[in-house]
């Protein structure tokens, strides 16, 4: 223990200073799974250590910026080595500043973003998530439908994860959409540039998927708590960005029910699509929904809304009453909505397109094999330096004296053949010339 230490009373570091396991271990150890990684080292160093800053103060576990120096600076732990080497570049002063600042502005962030202590407060953080997405009118003019289904399949993970925090793949992604890569891939922009989604780590050259944080924009969030008018939108301009639903309304569309059902084949582009799958959420086995409310909970037309729902009726998946529409006994029980196997499957056969989700879960693992086998091949490659050219042919010296062989090379320095050197003059009494 460092006389610092005891004059104020602690113990080793990361022990009465209440570090949580995974920072103290950042602290101790480094970063030894590769969360921080940067374009440089300085780069990976300055992550680690805002990392750290954040997970020093967290509620209840909020250091001092002396502590802060102490455990960084004037302590040989590995977390620490990016701020020794900045005092060692810039000085005692400099560091203590650049430290100090750091961890102000995690303070700031700690202090915007509440800590999730246990899997209570995640799952009652990606509830508001939940609510939002639903309370939002997604149009699917403008990409809203799928990004509301990105959006579910990434609550699923949450859930799972027990934290705003996922990994997934594109590829991962599109099954849980059902849909293809590249749509899931646009998707994904549209989320980042209306700030529901915060990519992490990304997982581009490397066999893991990438790791992102889920978000509620503040618009979407101040549209929802604020009751704005119906059709009023939360990001002005913003692609897939949602509107708010009519406050008279409570039909929304079951984010839990559309994970469920959304990869499903009976949804496929080709059978019921994404707005089928919609609607389907949206129905209830006791109360009945007319056109204009579904059509107002979907964001699509009152057309698109008849004409798929004719189709959910046609395959027994809805049932149709003076008007109004119910979800169907088969996919009622238990809870609002039940993804039955056989019902769905039936569907699927009718419309032509059972089986074609399995085709697309094969096709990615065929472009995850020739992914992984593209990676090995790439790694065990050596790159070979193209030799130089040579421009004094064989003949011209002998090897064995030294001797110039060819009067026409007579003047030039050929000790080395690729880049000969004219060291005499030429036979016009010219300047001394050099050939690269």
């Amino acid at each position: 223990m460092s006389a610092v230490a005891e004059r104020r009373g602690r113990g080793p570091v990361g022990e009465r200073l209440r570090l949580s396991d995974r920072m103290r271990r950042l602290l101790l150890e480094g970063d030894t799974e590769g969360r921080y990684g940067g374009h440089s080292e300085a780069d990976a160093g300055y992550r680690m250590t805002m990392a750290l800053a954040v997970g020093c103060s967290q509620p209840g576990r909020a250091w001092s910026p002396a502590d802060f120096h102490h455990a960084l600076i004037y302590t040989p732990t590995v977390g620490g080595a990016w701020a020794r080497r900045l005092r060692e570049r810039k000085g005692s002063m400099y560091a203590e500043a650049k430290l100090t600042a750091m961890l102000e502005k995690a303070a700031g962030r700690v202090a915007v973003h509440p800590v999730i202590r246990c899997r209570d407060d995640a799952v009652e953080a990606l509830g508001g998530i939940r609510a939002v997405v639903e309370r939002l009118q997604w149009s699917g003019r403008r990409g809203g439908d799928t990004d509301q289904k990105n959006l579910t399949a990434r609550l699923g993970l949450c859930e799972r994860a027990g934290g705003i925090g996922h990994v997934v793949s594109v590829r991962q992604l599109a099954e849980l959409m059902g849909c293809a890569k590249a749509t899931a891939e646009a998707s994904n922009e549209r989320l980042k540039e209306n700030k529901w989604l915060v990519l992490v780590a990304s997982g581009a050259g490397k066999d893991h998927g990438s790791r992102w944080e889920l978000r509620v924009p503040d618009a979407a969030r101040a549209a929802v708590e604020g009751g704005a008018r119906p059709g009023q939108l939360p990001a002005a301009g913003g692609r897939g960005a949602g509107t708010v639903l009519p406050v008279h309304g409570s039909v929304r569309t079951d984010t839990a029910g559309l994970a469920g059902v959304m990869a499903h084949d009976a949804f496929h582009r080709y059978a019921h699509g994404t707005s089928g799958a919609r609607l389907l959420t949206c129905l209830d086995p006791v109360d009945g929904h007319d056109v204009r409310q579904l059509a107002a909970a979907t964001g699509l037309h009152r057309t698109t809304v008849v004409r798929r729902m004719r189709g959910l009726v046609e395959d027994q998946l809805a049932v149709e009453l003076e008007g109004r529409y119910y979800l169907a006994p088969g996919l009622s029980v238990p809870g609002r909505l039940h993804a039955d196997g056989p019902v769905l499957s039936e569907a699927a056969e009718r419309r032509g397109t059972a089986g074609l989700g399995e085709r697309r879960r094969a096709r990615h693992q065929r472009e995850r094999v020739n992914y992984l086998r593209w990676l090995t091949e790439r790694a065990g490659r050596h790159r070979t330096r193209r030799p130089a050219p040579v421009l004094v042919p064989d003949g011209v010296v002998d090897p064995d004296t030294g001797e110039l062989l060819d009067d026409a090379w007579r003047g030039w320095d050929v000790r080395d053949r690729a880049h000969p050197v004219w060291r005499g003059q030429d036979r016009a009494g010219g300047e001394v010339r050099a050939c690269a």
